[in-house]
């Protein structure tokens, strides 16, 4: 079983990525396509084309993780998959072949995602979500 701590944050690669890519692949994927730091201790997932298959890297401490699953039967659903089209999906497009959007979830959401939970289908209730807080200028001190 995969924990993830709630404060974990979460990035999907939103199109297929090769299967075959390792550390260094999925890495050069994280800081590229993803454009943040494969160090951070953030999530990162990426799923194949059939969408059958995914991966998730991530930073523990003192070394890169990778968690590979391959379902035996069913798709995983990202978020905005409902929306492409068959034909883009199996145009031929890849993570290493061209820019790609990536999607930040809820590390909740994730494990949905992980148990076949379509995310597009879950009803969220309003719930207090503190504001980021806005930089101040700095009053400059008379002289």
């Amino acid at each position: 079983m995969l924990s993830i701590p709630h404060t974990a944050r979460v990035f999907l690669a939103t199109g297929p990525t090769d299967m075959r890519k390792g550390f260094d692949g999925l890495f050069a994927l994280v800081e590229h396509v993803i454009h943040e730091d494969p160090f951070s201790g953030h999530l990162f997932v990426f799923r194949n084309r059939r969408r059958d298959r995914l991966k998730v890297l991530w930073w523990d401490r003192d070394g890169l993780a990778i968690f590979y699953k391959r379902l035996e039967q069913g798709q995983y659903q990202f978020p905005g998959d409902s929306t492409r089209s068959r034909n883009d999906a199996s145009a031929g497009h890849d993570a290493s072949a061209g820019q790609r959007e990536r999607v930040e979830i809820r590390s909740d959401e994730l494990t949905l995602l992980l148990e076949g939970i379509d995310l597009g289908s879950v009803k969220r209730h309003p719930r207090y979500r503190r504001p980021v807080p806005q930089a101040t200028p700095s009053a400059s001190s008379p002289a």
